[in-house]
């Protein structure tokens, strides 16, 4: 069980932000700035995932991983945020080096692992030797591994539905999965295997205290409500929670809330629905702003000291995030969310 001073942490249903990693001038570390980050989104209920794609993880020594992870637990201890789940990237191009960073990251204190498929060598990696890998770094992992399937970066390998109910049949340590492909049929088709009460009797979780159910998740932030509402999925990590944290929250809280209740509310249902349309624009908006598009608007709207990148990727110019700041979809939801921050004061 993942604990600290007493307090216990459960894999639930919820929404997490992949923390992007802070850089100084000189590309080193900005560990002040990413402790920040991660304390105010957790603060609201954006929960972390740190070293993921956003975080540009292949771009970090594993020494440099184990720092983030271990800093992002302190910071939210020190912070009285005990029980906030952190979600640790530990994917890498062996499955030796997924193991090793997988043990790093229990050790820091992370609750979960997420791991993508070794990207590399895509031609080789067929169902087998993917199923494979999966069952390895699960079986040597000390906490759950959750499957992230992104394509645009596995180097094209796209884990179907069959292959991933496979894996979480066998792998009693697999405790869910992110899914950036956008497929919501493959979403409902996971969700139908994974919650069904013969998933749960034939393979127990194995650490059933922090992983006590398979969670499905999205990738993107525009499926969201759709996610939940026609696909049973659990929520998102999505990089809008980077910057429009109370506004993601609030579309989750929404959906969750529908789902559950026998006879939701017409207003509810709209409520969720309209909000989705503004997390939709924004969403848009930042995906084809990426990483530096994101880290550009946390440095002009949220007093971080830069922008900076990992080389080769480049900084985002001034031209392209003004042109990014004055986008409809960025100003809609951004009232949205200023509007959710006042009245929560």
């Amino acid at each position: 069980m993942a604990a600290t001073n007493g307090h216990s942490r459960s894999l639930k249903p919820g929404v997490w932000a992949p923390i992007p990693t802070f850089f100084d001038e000189e590309e080193n570390l900005d560990i002040e700035t990413f402790r920040k980050h991660v304390v105010k989104l957790a603060k609201v209920g954006m929960q972390p995932v740190v070293c993921g794609s956003m975080g540009e993880a292949f771009h970090l020594t594993d020494d440099e991983r184990f720092t983030l992870f271990k800093e992002s637990r302190k910071a939210l201890d020190e912070a009285g945020l005990h029980d906030t789940v952190i979600i640790a990237g530990t994917g890498g191009n062996s499955t030796r080096q997924t193991i090793r960073l997988s043990k790093l990251a229990a050790e820091a204190g992370a609750d979960v692992v997420i791991v993508i498929p070794p990207g590399y060598y895509a031609g080789a990696l067929q169902k087998p030797a993917l199923k494979q890998f999966f069952l390895d770094v699960q079986e040597a992992s000390p906490i759950p591994v959750m499957i992230y399937n992104f394509p645009g970066a596995a180097g094209g390998i796209d884990m179907d539905s069959d292959l991933i109910n496979s894996i979480a049949e066998e792998g009693s340590n697999i405790c869910g999965c992110k899914l950036t492909c956008g497929a919501v049929g493959k979403l409902t088709r996971i969700t139908g295997k994974t919650t069904s009460s013969k998933f749960s009797d034939s393979t127990p979780r194995k650490s059933l205290q922090i992983a006590p159910e398979f969670l499905t998740l999205g990738g993107f932030a525009d499926f969201l409500a759709p996610a939940i509402l026609g696909g049973r999925g659990h929520g998102a990590i999505m990089g809008l929670g980077n910057i429009y944290p109370r506004s993601l929250v609030k579309l989750f809280e929404l959906s969750y809330k529908v789902v559950k209740s026998d006879k939701p509310s017409q207003e509810d249902i709209q409520k969720a629905w309209e909000l989705q349309d503004l997390v939709s624009e924004a969403d848009a908006s930042f995906t084809r702003g990426g990483i530096a598009g994101t880290k550009y608007y946390l440095e002009k709207n949220s007093g971080h000291p830069n922008r900076r990148m990992r080389r080769p990727i480049l900084d985002y110019t001034n031209e392209q995030g003004s042109s990014l700041e004055k986008e409809d979809g960025v100003t809609g939801l951004m009232a949205y969310e200023k509007a959710l921050e006042k009245g929560s004061q």
